[in-house]
């Protein structure tokens, strides 16, 4: 089948039901040009998510400003997929956000969305051109609200509010919740960029949740780096482990629990 007639599989996305609508209607006007099959409709990035579970999609039409997940989000855990689907945004931006979302997406649709734009767009997405992460991070009003965990060939979605600590371990890095782990596929020195404000280093290899560090207390054993016995381990709220805190970081700890 040659690229001008493979049809698509496309997911919708979008909080309003009427912008829903209105894409799905516009994909059958031009089915004669450009034919595609909608996979599913959602109204968040986590819907989204699930509904790929169930059906892959060659393009995601993404709303940027959603609840629960929005566009840039989705985006974000969509380029973890393998193989990731395009990305096309449907925004109200302003020229400066669409000249942005440009860089990060396979097109971008100013609402209201048109026929001719919209075949346009999908024509761009055939080539499936992934969004590179560093340029979504760019994009995002802010950080994520989840983080995505590939397991079992299932996407998992973890509330970033939900986990006490990361640690990097060789080459992933563990995301602790009250309940148990998942392993991350991503840098430690990332999500410390990105989630700064939530999480604070207290070691070369670990980041944990300001609001779950209760206090410190000193070691009787030395820690696996060697430091000897008497440095500080953080006692962190709804986890039973005590993680060592590095003599470098131990300013900053000290000074964020007021000692």
């Amino acid at each position: 089948m040659s690229s001008v007639s493979r049809i698509l599989r496309v997911l919708i996305v979008d909080d309003e039901a009427p912008a829903r609508s209105r894409l799905r209607d516009l994909l059958g006007d031009i089915a004669a040009t450009c034919p595609t099959c909608i996979v599913g409709l959602a109204a968040n990035g986590v819907e989204a998510l699930r509904l790929l579970e169930e059906a892959p999609a060659d393009v995601v039409l993404a709303d940027i400003r959603m609840p629960v997940m929005d566009g840039v989000e989705l985006a974000r855990h969509l380029r973890r997929l393998e193989p990731p689907p395009a990305v096309v945004f449907t925004t109200a931006y302003d020229q400066y956000a669409v000249q942005a979302f440009e860089l990060a997406a396979a097109d971008y649709l100013l609402k209201p969305v048109r026929a001719e734009r919209l075949a346009e767009a999908l024509g761009k997405a055939r080539r499936l051109i992934a969004p590179s992460d560093a340029a979504l991070a760019a994009l995002a009003p802010g950080a994520r609200r989840h983080f995505s965990v590939s397991e079992r060939g299932r996407i998992l979605l973890v509330p970033v509010e939900e986990v006490v600590y990361l640690k990097a371990e060789q080459k992933y890095v563990t995301a602790r919740t009250a309940d148990r782990e998942y392993l991350l596929d991503e840098a430690l020195v990332q999500l410390e960029q990105e989630f700064g404000e939530r999480f604070i280093r207290i070691h070369r290899n670990s980041l944990v949740a300001r609001a779950a560090l209760q206090g410190v207390e000193r070691a009787s054993e030395p820690d696996e780096e060697g430091a000897g016995e008497g440095h500080w381990q953080a006692l962190l709220a709804g986890v039973p482990e005590r993680l060592p805190v590095s003599r470098r970081q131990w300013p900053a700890v000290k000074q964020l629990l007021g000692l």
